[in-house]
């Protein structure tokens, strides 16, 4: 097998061969706490028996049709999502879904419904991003990973955003962050000529390069300027959505809404493979007289929207946007700001719902990143203690599943704790 993101010489992979609930095992019957829920989209956690249940129902039915037919799955998964997305259910802002495969395609196609619109081809996307990894989605991301792939698509344009703790902008507080940055995007857009940029893709709490919170303000200023200049806001939701932030959309945090909401991940847990696109009225009516030039063979899979439906179920079944705020709140929240407090090599802790960082450091006076050696030992001393974590640059992201029991998450916290002596010891 080739993998994703690795030099394939130095991959020894552990072999998985079970899982339940927030917990999983290799096949010498290893067991680890799972903090990363795989790639932070097994919100439900692992073999719950509805999703599983849905599947097998499903297959009995209707395994696989093309696009252009309608199905049950396909509409109830979309009249969710739908009503999941307008703050005051079916009726609103929002009205139609376009069903992918995964996130990096919402991207994609999101894009492509705002040129279509717009008529305008400039899109601008932060640092310190993660769209995608296909040649648009990858070109839109702002980390390190887009340059071994570049060039990419002519027309995206880089912009800094809010990061109060590390500001690109030397703000002094969250306001002041607020302010600066979108003084800095507003002369972003007038540089790159308002009248050429379709849209602005935000990821409306941005997930592997630091779950970074926006401050107040800050996306009620991006509604404002994209109206004012008449840019499309696609909010990518594809990590944030469905529960992780505490909501069903994270910038249902905010007093503002964007005009396309890209989703996969937490839709369904990755049971089956499934993303989308959730489309305003404005932008769907668009399309009402005119083609829209894209297409997936498995748009709307059958299996796939089944298991969407089944999630959403559960979700209100089972009080999982509840717990997963009461994780954040009561839990989570609390550990790791005392955490921060006893230990040195942390320099702040974030987040929200079940959807935290640990920003690690050499010093914290300077706020120095952690060397990458620092956060290795970590996660291997937590992984020795029976929790998998997940790191991305100088942190650990707390990202269990959203219906994680407390006690073990407070186990998974108290190896954590135990581990972070490690880095506290690297300290210059």
């Amino acid at each position: 097998m080739f993998h994703s993101w690795s030099i394939q010489g130095a991959l020894n992979p552990t072999v998985l061969v079970g899982a339940q609930g927030s917990k999983f095992w290799d096949e010498t019957g290893r067991e680890w706490i799972d903090f990363t829920s795989m790639l932070v989209n097994m919100n439900l956690g692992h073999q719950h028996p509805k999703m599983i249940q849905a599947i097998k129902d499903q297959a009995d039915v209707l395994c696989m049709i093309a696009p252009p037919f309608a199905n049950d799955q396909r509409s109830e998964a979309a009249r969710l999502i739908v009503e999941k997305a307008n703050r005051d259910g079916a009726g609103g802002h929002f009205e139609k879904v376009f069903f992918t495969n995964a996130g990096a395609e919402a991207v994609e196609n999101a894009v492509r419904l705002a040129k279509g619109v717009t008529g305008r081809m400039k899109v601008l996307s932060a640092y310190r991003s993660y769209h995608g990894g296909t040649a648009l989605t990858v070109g839109l991301t702002g980390e390190p990973r887009r340059l071994e792939n570049e060039p990419s698509v002519p027309g995206l344009v880089k912009f800094w955003g809010p990061y109060p703790y590390r500001s690109a902008f030397h703000s002094t507080s969250p306001e002041q962050e607020t302010e600066r940055a979108l003084g800095h995007l507003r002369d972003t857009i007038l540089m790159e000529g308002a009248d050429k940029v379709a849209a602005i893709v935000l990821e409306s709490v941005v997930g592997t390069n630091g779950i970074l919170v926006p401050p107040p303000g800050y996306l009620e200023g991006v509604r404002a300027l994209c109206d004012e200049f008449g840019i499309i806001w696609i909010a990518d939701e594809v990590m944030s959505g469905f529960g992780r932030a505490g909501q069903w959309f994270a910038w249902q945090h905010w007093d503002a809404q964007p005009d396309l909401i890209c989703f996969a991940k937490g839709v369904n847990s990755g049971y089956i493979p499934l993303g989308g696109v959730v489309i305003s009225s404005a932008i769907a009516h668009a399309y009402d007289d005119r083609m829209f030039p894209g297409g997936l063979t498995y748009s709307g899979h059958p299996l796939a929207c089944a298991t969407a439906v089944a999630s959403i179920a559960i979700f209100e079944n089972e009080g999982v946007l509840e717990h997963a705020r009461h994780l954040g709140d009561d839990i989570i929240g609390p550990a790791l700001r005392d955490i921060a407090e006893r230990h040195p090599s942390v320099g702040e802790v974030r987040g929200l719902g079940v959807f935290w960082a640990v920003e690690l450091v050499t010093d914290a006076a300077t706020r120095e990143p952690a060397l990458p050696a620092t956060v290795a030992a970590v996660v291997g001393e937590c992984k020795t203690n029976g929790m998998w974590p997940l790191s991305a640059g100088n942190r650990i992201h707390v990202v269990p599943p959203c219906n994680s029991p407390d006690d073990l998450v407070r186990d998974g916290l108290a190896i954590l704790d135990a581990a972070l002596t490690v880095a506290d010891n690297a300290m210059s």
